[in-house]
């Protein structure tokens, strides 16, 4: 399984023409888990992931309420850097296509702990981001339960949204243990959910009468105003953007397209249930971008044109109490329904993904003996050849942390230099790191790209970008810094952004306590011998090759 040490680098092979399993063993590793998915599988499960859907469903009223219905153009942009960023994982993936993805490509280009921390950042947010999606469904589900059988069960109770949460987490998880296959299967029905949930809603409500034309999309409805910003009143604090939108409030609204448009990089989580991974998965990264950034600006665009006309119907709508159900209750109360299932139903099959992504991670380490336990980790189903034990890590961690809804203090909380503000309850504040989290990841992935290719690396994957290599490096690169910044940055729970989303310091907080633990769990681990021991490609001059360290004797 691991590459002998002193084995004669064979630096000519032409890696694009290996098969799967020939190129699987270059870098050290045997086939064990079943390669059944396609290239259309492979691109569900990433844009199951990156759910259009649940994204706009939980981000819509942020997005319009800070930066008014000119929001939406922050979609194409968003979308657009980060196709870069994707252009670089995609020939990352393409030369490493092993499971992991993310941990793999930082192991790999720049040496075992620079891989183990991307991997242990990314794992977490994974983890955080399951409880995230399945405890985001409560609300939708109980609706719909009412609607259906006239149950009235209350969406904030802490017991609703455990019971409701476990539930799904665990169908979730006997869905990902029976097989690559039957995820393929979920992933595949959340693109078709996906794609009515979203052009079918535009369209429904574009046969019913839009209220604004075209032109509409381009204003701010004053916004970035505190006297006519649509959530200061039903927040009950002001929103101040100090009368500037694109250096105020399009900073904060951008956020609301930044917190959906990553997941495709789960294509390479799951290189080695692929077939042709390495020609598949930076297909399926880009298509899985483009489709859901177009099916995102849809759905926005219908959304933003069926609001009421007046300056008044805008500020009930684009508020706490309004939202989605407000503009789609123009529709028929069984259409409502339909779309209140495919919301559901695209919540579920987000969570899976985002379950399987995880646990293959964890299944990296464990095989790779990065982590405590990691025989038990690297486990394999000798049924359905699925992480069984990894899995259970992507059900009972995403599990303890939807406990964390029950840690709500009633009071500000004064924490040495910073405030824990009431009324917040802990998961939200864990999941404030879920994004910053990935973002911190993706951009050590792209930095760690861009010291290999200074190295000297040469990606010989089927997709390979060539003399374009540096400049998409170094622009995904400064996009990511930038928007990791603009996502973390303490600005005073005054302000929009410490209101609405980083809570002042906390998402720094969050990601030191985090960066804690991962410290712990290193020493305790000692990963570094036995990870050098799987950094040994045998047709590239990196890791070990590169002077990073010495072969494992």
């Amino acid at each position: 399984m691991v590459q002998p040490a002193g084995e004669t680098i064979v630096a000519d092979i032409d890696v694009s023409k290996l098969d799967d399993q020939e190129r699987l063993g270059q870098l050290g590793y045997r086939q064990e888990l079943r390669r059944v998915l396609g290239l259309f599988d492979n691109f569900s499960v990433a844009f199951a992931y990156l759910s259009p859907v649940v994204g706009i469903y939980s981000l819509f009223v942020f997005g319009a309420g800070t930066g008014g219905p000119a929001y939406i153009w922050t979609i194409p942009f968003v979308v657009a850097f980060m196709l870069l960023v994707a252009l670089v994982f995609g020939e990352l993936g393409s030369h490493y296509p092993v499971s992991g993805a993310l941990y793999q490509y930082g192991k790999y280009s720049v040496g075992p702990a620079y891989g183990w921390w991307i991997g242990w950042i990314y794992g977490v947010a994974l983890l955080a981001t399951v409880a995230s999606v399945d405890t985001g469904v409560v609300s939708y589900l109980t609706q719909l339960l009412h609607n259906w059988f006239g149950w009235n069960i209350n969406p904030l109770s802490h017991s609703t949204i455990l019971i409701v949460t476990v539930i799904f987490i665990l169908l979730q998880l006997l869905l990902n243990s029976v097989g690559a296959s039957v995820l393929g299967h979920v992933a595949r029905l959340g693109v078709y959910v996906e794609t009515i949930g979203t052009f079918g809603v535009a369209l429904a409500l574009g046969i019913h009468g839009y209220n604004h034309g075209f032109g509409f999309l381009f204003k701010t409805q004053g916004e970035q105003y505190v006297k006519t910003n649509s959530l200061s009143a039903s927040l009950g604090v002001p929103i101040d953007f100090g009368g500037h939108w694109l250096t105020g409030a399009a900073l904060v609204a951008v956020l609301a397209s930044v917190y959906i448009f990553y997941g495709f990089e789960s294509a390479g989580d799951i290189a080695e249930e692929t077939k042709q991974a390495s020609r598949q998965i930076p297909r399926a990264m880009r298509l899985s971008l483009i489709y859901g950034g177009i099916a995102s600006f849809v759905l926005v665009m219908g959304l933003l044109l069926a609001t009421p006309a007046s300056a008044s119907g805008w500020a009930s709508t684009i508020s706490l109490t309004g939202g989605i159900p407000a503009i789609l209750s123009v529709l028929p109360s069984w259409l409502q329904d339909v779309f209140l299932l495919l919301v559901v139903i695209a919540f579920f099959s987000c969570g899976t993904a985002v379950q399987a992504a995880g646990s293959r991670v964890a299944y990296a380490y464990g095989r790779d003996g990065a982590l405590p336990g990691g025989n038990v980790l690297r486990k394999i189903s000798p049924r359905f050849k699925t992480p069984i034990n990894a899995l259970l890590i992507g059900t009972v961690v995403p599990i303890l942390f939807t406990l964390l809804v029950n840690v709500n203090p009633s009071h500000n909380v004064k924490i040495l230099w910073f405030t824990y503000p009431a009324n917040v309850n802990a998961l939200t504040a864990l999941v404030s790191f879920a994004t910053s989290g990935i973002y911190l990841a993706f951009l050590l992935t792209v930095i760690g790209s861009g010291i290999a290719r200074a190295r000297g690396w040469k990606p010989e994957g089927s997709f390979r970008l060539g003399k374009w290599g540096w400049p998409v490096t170094i622009v995904a690169g400064a996009y990511l810094l930038f928007m990791f910044l603009n996502i973390i940055w303490p600005s005073g729970l005054a302000s929009p952004r410490g209101i609405l989303y980083n809570l002042d310091w906390i998402t720094l907080v969050v990601m030191a306590v985090i960066l804690l633990v991962g410290l712990v769990v290193y020493l305790i681990a000692q990963p570094g011998r036995r990870l050098a021991e799987h950094v040994h490609d045998a047709t590239e001059p990196t890791g070990a090759e590169l002077g990073e360290h010495e072969p494992a004797s």
